[in-house]
């Protein structure tokens, strides 16, 4: 990724949920909950961050209470964005200093960061049917990103929901920490999630997550020679 720009913000980026969006009435109601006892944090959906048609897509669970539910960007706030942005910026994948909040002036790199719910849950366990429904804001996502792209899941649920998204079986794709896809004109590649649970019982280890990262960027390189190939 060394001496790559940042991706200008080109074409129309896919449209996720309004502010008050009512598809998922329990996701709703926590949201109104949070919006009284903290006036002052974003509590809404929260968007995609990074360039519309990205080469790489990174697909999380769902916004923290205390992360992204409060800052308004995807990982901003809690530990598994420190993890998260210290693998994007060791990689090339970002540019710039994560100091936890929006407008720290970070920028992705041919990236974007998106979760498969959009709204933050109760206990951070969204219900089937609320990953259901956010799949039609996903499934634009994938559909924008570019020839070729890597996609990470974090973790299973968001692992399964690409993988219906795309139109594939789970059967035929199924979860593990460092398993590999190949799901049409995209790669999925798998990791457990970066959540402070995951790091604190060694379930994931810094050196695991790294690597899945170290495959995509591989993955990017070959894949860019070659599309640069092409007659």
């Amino acid at each position: 990724m060394t001496g790559r720009l940042v991706s200008a913000m080109t074409g129309a980026a896919p449209s996720g949920p309004p502010r008050d969006c009512p598809l998922c009435p329990r996701l709703a109601a926590f949201r109104d909950e949070q919006r009284a006892r903290f006036p002052d944090w974003h509590n809404a959906p929260v968007a995609s961050f990074g360039p519309p048609s990205p080469r790489l897509l990174i697909v999380g669970l769902a916004p923290g209470l205390r992360g992204a539910n409060r800052t308004g960007r995807p990982f901003t706030g809690d530990y598994a964005g420190d993890l998260l942005y210290a693998t994007l910026l060791k990689f090339g994948f970002a540019v710039g200093t994560y100091e936890a909040r929006p407008d720290d002036g970070l920028a992705l790199v041919e990236t974007r960061i998106v979760n498969a719910v959009r709204c933050v849950p109760p206990q951070n366990k969204p219900e089937p049917s609320e990953i259901r429904t956010c799949r039609s804001f996903l499934e634009p996502e994938l559909q924008a990103a570019a020839e070729g792209a890597a996609v990470v899941a974090l973790g299973r649920i968001a692992h399964d929901s690409v993988v219906r998204a795309l139109g594939f079986r789970l059967k035929g794709a199924p979860f593990g920490h460092g398993a590999e896809h190949a799901l049409g004109r995209l790669r999925l590649f798998d990791s457990y999630h970066c959540s402070r649970y995951n790091t604190n019982t060694g379930v994931l280890t810094t050196g695991m997550f790294e690597a899945v990262f170290g495959r995509v960027a591989a993955h990017l390189e070959d894949a860019g020679a070659l599309m640069a190939a092409r007659p």
